[in-house]
């Protein structure tokens, strides 16, 4: 289980997060919605352990963040909104560079099997040949080569193809079910939130998502 307490954010005088508090088991996805500025980003940089929260406490099955942090990240698999790969690079080589740098040792074969089961089936080709939503599919494998538990997904669809975004989607859900995982995911795609998240929380005053949402009969927590 991850468990937030009273998180709060403040750069200077100005508060991005205020009084933080959620949990999430494992096995779930939670989506995060909310205008740009809200503080989206914010939050899950200081969840994948990038950023330290001003004030509160973050655990993740009883381990404290702040005392065991180099244990927590060995169980994080991040995905940025900016793709991170190597352009000049085959997914491929792209792969195995990137297993040498993970905390878990894989085969060439697992690599291979990891892209070809999100579709991702240009295994020799040069990533820069490739097409946006075949380089999304590529930097969430990466992160998925060490085996994380917990998943935590920054617009990871942004700019893709329909057909992409439904193959990224389907997978991920299958992946968190199966490994019970947790998986809390960013997204301005309100069908891709509806589709995927257990339970969604919006973040910011604005309204705008939250009666979106509830007009679609889904439950929203606002965490602001």
């Amino acid at each position: 289980m991850l468990e937030l307490k009273e998180v709060a954010k403040s750069y200077g005088k100005n508060e991005v997060l205020s009084s933080i508090n959620f949990k999430v088991e494992q096995g779930k996805i939670i989506g995060l919605v909310g205008e740009n500025g809200a503080g989206k980003s914010t939050l899950l940089n200081i969840i994948a352990t990038l950023n330290k929260p001003s004030r509160g406490t973050i655990s993740y099955n009883n381990l404290n963040y702040h005392k065991n942090i180099k244990k927590i990240r060995k169980k994080i698999g991040y995905v940025p909104q900016e793709i991170a790969v190597w352009e000049h690079l085959s997914v491929r080589e792209n792969m195995l560079f990137f297993e040498q740098l993970s905390w878990k040792r894989q085969s060439e074969e697992d690599l291979r099997k990891l892209c070809t089961e999100m579709n991702l089936m240009k295994w020799t080709e040069k990533v820069s040949t490739l097409s946006g939503g075949m380089k999304r599919k590529l930097n969430l494998a990466i992160s998925l080569i060490h085996e994380p538990e917990l998943l935590l997904l920054d617009e990871p669809t942004v700019g893709i193809d329909l057909r992409s975004k439904k193959e990224i989607a389907t997978y991920l859900k299958e992946l968190v079910i199966d490994k019970q995982l947790i998986m809390i995911y960013i997204s301005h795609d309100m069908d891709e939130i509806k589709q995927l998240c257990d339970k969604i929380y919006s973040l910011g005053d604005d309204s705008y998502y939250e009666a979106l949402l509830k007009n679609e009969g889904l439950f929203v927590v606002n965490l602001s």
